[in-house]
């Protein structure tokens, strides 16, 4: 590829992280409406005016011009609200086919059987819907990530010592190079992860250390000190906290190579779960105080980590687009109407209830969740700023 393609192809690597994952978020909840037999005229890959439309049995499928995404509309009562969300008010909208007496509404004349509306459905098939956009934000991590191991490898992190550190509370209780931590006051130990975390909590708790020497084990007992350890939050800003640290390092990994189908399967869920541990840490450090909340990024933000990513090579790339997904996941989740963990609560309160919200009460907590978002939105668009030059 020469450089000037390169730099184009770079250059496009937002609209492929954004479109991919918020289309598979979208193509989630629309399987999920197809499945359950809600009625779900339109599935659309981007917004705004169609530039493409084609009409295959009861859904209408199109390409839109704005191509961030995607979004399903679906028979609810809220199908006005959610239309001006997503795609647009269908209010004096072309209506190609309004010529088909099949056709129901809001796209022909035909009404909208009772059984084939959203409301209609159980609880249990309404909550399949809304979960289902945040599902496959998590396949689609999932399936990544196992990618990932299959086609490049994974580093293997064992719990190999590699240093210690001079006068260090592991040089004082007997650490050397080359012992393999098999369990902290016992507890096994897998990976280097598994001995951080240990660690890390237990400042001036001593630590009762089962290692391996030569093919033979030994029990050493240390006590961790105090250290400042500053990572990377999931919205790449710094995070400085205490931790515990007693002076050891973990043996370089080999080099990477392709995993057999099985293991990038199990590296795959691993790595999952290991990313979705570190957004849901960053969420409760921001909740607490302990991040700022100038470490959120906006659009503009994470379009120039994804063409940063793009540069640096498609493996990068990829592990972005997961890491992404996974905040979408989890981002809607959060209890905000508009959101789909807003809709999930209502759900459920109005199943407790066994009769709708009213219109005005819906209205109310409509209304709350645009503020929230759009409180949200000037918040990440500020910090974006810092993006641009001369704005910071």
């Amino acid at each position: 590829m020469s450089a000037a393609l390169a730099h184009y192809a770079a250059w496009l690597a937002p609209i492929f992280v954004f479109g991919v994952v918020v289309f598979v978020h979208e193509f989630g909840h629309f399987l999920a409406a197809k499945l359950t037999g809600v009625y779900a005229p339109r599935f659309s890959i981007g917004f705004g005016p169609a530039l493409w439309s084609r009409r295959f049995g009861e859904t209408e499928y199109r390409l839109s011009a704005l191509p961030f995404g995607g979004y399903v509309r679906m028979a609810s009562r809220d199908d006005e609200a959610a239309a001006m969300l997503e795609g647009g008010s269908e209010e004096g909208a072309e209506r190609a086919h309004e010529g088909d007496p099949d056709l129901m509404m809001p796209f022909g004349t035909k009404p909208i059987p009772e059984n084939r509306w959203f409301e209609s459905k159980s609880l249990p098939a309404r909550l399949l819907i809304m979960l289902s956009g945040v599902g496959m934000n998590i396949l689609l991590a999932f399936v990544v990530l196992a990618g990932i191991a299959a086609y490049y490898g994974v580093p293997e992190v064992h719990t190999v010592v590699g240093t210690v550190v001079p006068n260090s509370p592991a040089a004082a209780a007997g650490f050397q190079v080359g012992d393999s931590i098999v369990a902290i006051d016992g507890a096994p130990m897998k990976t280097w992860e598994d001995v951080l975390g240990k660690i890390h909590p237990a400042i001036g708790v001593p630590l009762t250390v089962d290692v391996v020497r030569g093919g033979v084990g030994q029990t050493l007992r240390v006590t961790p000190g105090v250290a400042t350890d500053t990572t990377d939050s999931a919205q790449g800003k710094p995070v400085t906290q205490k931790v515990g640290k007693i002076g050891l390092g973990v043996r370089v990994p080999t080099a990477t190579k392709p995993m057999p189908l099985g293991r990038a399967i199990a590296a795959g869920g691993r790595l999952t779960a290991n990313l979705t541990g570190m957004i849901l840490q960053s969420l409760r450090d921001l909740a607490t105080g302990r991040a700022s909340f100038a470490a959120l990024r906006g659009p503009v933000g994470i379009a120039q980590v994804s063409v940063q990513a793009a540069r640096t090579g498609i493996e990068e790339l990829l592990i972005l687009l997961a890491a992404i997904s996974l905040n979408v996941a989890i981002f809607n989740l959060l209890p905000i109407p508009i959101l789909d963990g807003g809709q999930i609560v209502m759900t459920v309160i109005e199943s407790a209830k066994g009769r709708p919200l009213s219109l005005r009460t819906r209205e109310l907590v409509l209304r709350a969740g645009l503020l929230a978002i759009a409180l949200l939105v000037v918040l990440v668009m500020y910090n974006d700023r810092c993006v641009i030059p001369g704005l910071c």
